[in-house]
């Protein structure tokens, strides 16, 4: 099963990025964390970016706060998919992190989830790694199940 590379611009962004680390690893798949900045360790950001498929990566996370340039430079050296988690920001709440995500240049995608959604950040690199793992494809099923069956069990015991 290929891993996935999870980096954040700081260390204050773990408690976010750990939310992701703890659902990969609920689904079995192998993670690599680091803190590297777009800003301030550049040529990190773009080794670590080109050479991520040779190191058997699949999926790349890149937790960003403010400018949130990460997942746009580990994009622009990478064709491995990459997913932009915004963080949560003083100034704007993290719709500064946000829109710097989501308005990537044409032909430099990044995908993003919601500010501060390290779970869905986690669960959107398994489903793209289940593309090509069947045994992940039916764990990310079964998660899915799970979930219609809670909601399936709360709305009965409304009716009682």
């Amino acid at each position: 099963m290929k891993k996935v590379g999870i980096l954040m611009g700081s260390k204050s962004d773990y408690d976010v990025v750990k939310q992701a680390i703890d659902v990969l690893k609920d689904f079995g798949v192998e993670t690599e964390v680091r803190i590297i900045s777009a800003h301030r360790t550049p040529d990190e950001a773009d080794e670590y970016a080109s050479t991520a498929r040779d190191r058997g990566l699949g999926v790349i996370i890149a937790a960003a706060g403010k400018a949130a340039h990460l997942g746009g430079v580990l994009a622009a050296r990478t064709t491995l998919p990459v997913i932009g988690l915004p963080i949560q920001t003083s100034m704007m709440g993290g719709l500064d992190s946000l829109l710097s995500i989501v308005q990537m240049p044409q032909g430099v995608p990044v995908a993003s989830v919601g500010v501060g959604a390290g779970l869905n950040a986690g669960l959107l690199a398994v489903q793209m790694l289940a593309i090509e793992d069947t045994a992940l494809a039916q764990k990310f099923s079964a998660y899915k199940q799970n979930m219609a069956d809670k909601i399936r069990k709360d709305d009965e015991a409304l009716k009682d």
